[in-house]
This record gives C-alpha cells, structure tokens and sequence, in this order.
C-alpha cells in the first residue's frame, strides 16, 4: 500500500468512524505536545500522563492543544501510560454526549473551536456590547497583533525638513 493511499484510509477512518470507549479506554484532553510523539493529556478526575501517538497517526493526523483522544492504557509503562487510539472531533463529542459516556469533568468545556466561536446569541451580544462603547474604544489599538520579528521603526518629522518644504514652497 502505498503512503498516499495508507493516509487516505486512516484520515476517513478519523473523520467517518463514531467509536465509544471501551471499559479500559478513558477519554482525556491534550494539554500539550512534549517531542518525539509524546503528548501530555489529563483525565476529567485531573489526572496528568504522557501519551503516546502511534506509527498510523504520525504525519497524517495532527492534534493540538485542548483536543480529545481515546486513549488505551499501557499496565507496564513508566513515563508513558497510554497510547492513543483515536482522536475525537467535535461530531464524535457530540455523539458520546447523546450516548451519555462522556466524562463529568469535561461537561463544561468546549471544544476550541465552539470556545472561540460561541453561540450566535453571544456573540450578539458581544456586538451589542462594542457598539454602546466610548469612542475611545474605536481608537484603542491595543488589541492589534504586534508581530515581534521585525525591527519597530519610528517615523517622525523633523522641524528641520518642515523649514526646507516652506522655503522651496516660498520660491516657487
């Protein structure tokens, strides 16, 4: 099978299959990517460990911080207490919610996507919000993105450049 083909089969696997956990699985949110395919996850009790990505996920399938797996314990590890198995997406959370198995620690939060989204109505509101604000909020540029890799040039006129353009002006 080839690497194209190999990719495809597992990327439909991820999106179409609806798994539900098995009684040794738990779900678990990724806090973060350590190297080397490890990645730090904890459970909805608040229980941190390392987790392994296998060879099948590995430059096919990405995860980022705050997304949810299925993980499959490993009894013998040390670092390493499990391995993923399979990566939920926001219809997979939906589903496990209908079915009930999802984790109570997990009930509130949301997926990145619906938290940087939110709901119609909030953000709505949020609109409704900035419009009855100051003007001064209309000026406020603090919020803009400052891009820290490039030199900060200023840009000021000088008195001296002022009185050059008045003269040539005066003898024209």
């Amino acid at each position: 099978m080839s690497k194209a083909t190999k990719r495809k089969h597992v990327v439909k696997e991820v999106l179409e299959d609806y798994v539900t956990p098995t009684e040794d699985q738990q779900i678990m949110r990724v806090l973060g990517s350590n190297g080397n395919n490890l990645h730090e996850a904890v459970t909805g009790s608040g229980e941190r460990f390392l987790l392994s990505m296998p060879t099948k996920f590995r430059k096919n399938i990405w995860i980022k911080r705050g997304d949810f797996v299925i993980v499959d314990p490993i009894k013998e590890g040390g670092k390493v207490k499990g391995e993923i198995s399979f990566i939920l997406y926001r219809d997979h959370i939906q589903h496990l919610r209908k079915l009930g198995v999802w984790p109570e620690g997990f009930q509130e939060d949301r997926t990145s996507g619906e938290r940087n989204e939110g709901t119609p109505k909030e953000r709505r509101e949020g609109k409704e919000e900035e419009e009855e604000g100051d003007s001064e909020s209309e000026d406020d540029d603090s919020d803009l993105f400052v891009n820290t890799n490039r030199a900060t040039v200023l840009y000021s006129e000088s008195e001296e450049e002022t009185d050059e353009d008045e003269e040539n002006k005066g003898r024209t």
